[in-house]
């Protein structure tokens, strides 16, 4: 399974507008962060999680032109607002794309993005076929997908374990019982967003606690902001195993 990281950055991305942080004016490609999202190619299937604002420039970066399956963690903007750009794909490929979500999120989809749930006169097929997902481990293109409830502040989301690789973005608080069913996984992807403490995210400290309990062979950081600090600078003081993921990175798993 070949993965690409389509995006690594935080809301604002990076750099953020009107900033004039070392982050945002670093010449390094690696601190130039368009919103997070993830890309699976695995036998031939494409599947993406997240459609963040920024997916038209990702999808056009990374020459993906097929899309087998969507899978979203849950319904802020940041995470879905390229939903529409995904019709080039849909009208290509002549049907509608797989996508899987909790209820909550679809129903905000239906209400955020009407036009594309609502049939037209101009378009024979649906854009998505919808699968709702809860706690129960569900098949996508041949993969086992297990969902991991973690928790955005308040609001419940999604991860997930697809085979020996964990998604995890914008989570704050995890119970035992979701880290147990990343026993064994080789790679863990886990959002880290800056240095100081976050209501509704993992800062740098939390994510290092936390990829230790998981204990993944190998841990990227993700869903990353302008205050975390410059690529080059923070990677130095990481421990072993432990990396930074920038956007355009490839791993195989």
């Amino acid at each position: 399974m070949t993965i690409t990281f389509l995006g690594t950055g935080a809301s604002q991305g990076v750099p953020v507008i009107a900033c004039s942080c070392s982050s945002c004016q670093s010449p390094d490609p690696k601190d130039k962060r368009l919103r997070s999202s993830i890309h699976f190619i695995n036998r031939g299937k494409s599947i993406l999680i997240d459609s963040g604002p920024d997916l038209r420039h990702q999808l056009l970066r990374a020459k993906i032109e097929q899309l087998d399956a969507l899978l979203l963690t849950h319904e802020h903007r940041d995470h879905t607002g390229g939903l529409g750009d995904m019709r080039s794909i849909i009208y290509r490929q002549e049907k509608s794309i797989p996508l899987y979500a909790g209820a909550r999120v679809v129903a905000h989809l239906e209400r955020e993005f009407t036009y594309l749930f609502t049939k037209t006169s101009y378009q024979e097929i649906p854009n998505f076929e919808v699968h709702l997902i809860e706690y129960d481990a569900f098949e996508v293109e041949g993969l086992t997908v297990v969902p991991i409830r973690v928790h955005h502040k308040n609001l419940p989301i999604w991860g997930f374990r697809i085979g020996a690789l964990a998604y995890i973005t914008d989570a704050k608080v995890i119970t035992e019982e979701e880290v147990d069913k990343m026993r064994g996984i080789t790679v863990l992807v886990v959002n880290a967003l800056q240095q100081e403490p976050h209501s509704a995210h993992f800062n740098l400290q939390e994510s290092l606690v936390f990829a230790q309990k998981v204990g993944a062979q190998v841990t990227y950081l993700t869903h990353i902001n302008h205050l975390l600090g410059c690529h080059q600078e923070v990677s130095k003081k990481l421990p072993s195993g432990i990396h930074l993921a920038y956007d355009g990175l490839q791993l195989s798993v």
